[in-house]
């Protein structure tokens, strides 16, 4: 695929059917690029889509087919948008949450490669079913230990405003999940010892409450 030079080509590309339910339009907003004018659009379109899909058909759709629908909060950021938004950070302005572009390839920056080669993508999540349990005082680890036993994410990373997460795909997972919300820190990832086997006492009924 071409370079996005032109508004018919971004039609095209917005079009781009990732899976079942998501399109590529859906993981290009961003309240940064809006704000300050600068384009969202990746270098390399081919890789954003492949890193994508893998994120849709793998991750979003199961979670979407077992919990309702999912409100995608902010997912593809180009270099330009993450680099401007890491940079309002390190001045100490709020609302730019943004890591370096080197730490975000193949996480929020799809059309990079991070520094092992591997494809990957982020999008930060809610689910709005399980936003109403956990603000009802349900424990966000129940959601996180559910995708821990069934899904091949490579980290999540969850937020306390409606339980919003991130939520990565990449090749060769780390399989790693992180908090801002109590207890907060690292929940698991491989040699903790509660990172093997089944968790489901921690999720038994949470599918059911939120059918």
């Amino acid at each position: 695929m071409k370079a996005l030079k032109s508004v018919a080509a971004l039609d095209d590309f917005g079009r781009t059917r990732l899976s079942k339910s998501f399109f590529m339009r859906d993981f290009l907003y961003s309240e940064i690029a809006n704000l300050h004018g600068i384009p969202n659009i990746p270098d390399d379109p081919e890789l954003a889509i492949a890193a994508g899909t893998r994120l849709c058909t793998e991750l979003l759709e199961p979670l979407q087919d077992v919990f309702g629908r999912i409100s995608i909060r902010s997912a593809y950021r180009s270099p330009a948008v993450n680099g401007f938004g890491c940079e309002q950070q390190k001045a100490g302005k709020t609302g730019y949450s943004c890591a370096s572009n080197e730490a975000n390839y193949a996480g929020h920056i799809w059309d990079r490669r991070d520094a092992e080669g591997r494809m990957g993508a982020t999008a930060c999540i809610v689910i709005p079913s399980f936003a109403d349990r956990y603000e009802a005082g349900a424990d966000w680890r129940e959601m996180a230990w559910w995708i821990h036993d069934h899904l091949p994410y490579s980290a999540m990373y969850f937020f306390p405003k409606r339980a919003a997460f991130n939520l990565t795909w990449r090749e060769e997972p780390a399989r790693v999940i992180s908090s801002y919300i109590n207890p907060k820190g690292c929940l698991t990832k491989p040699g903790m010892a509660n990172h093997s086997g089944s968790h489901a006492e921690w999720y038994a009924g949470l599918v059911a409450s939120l059918r």
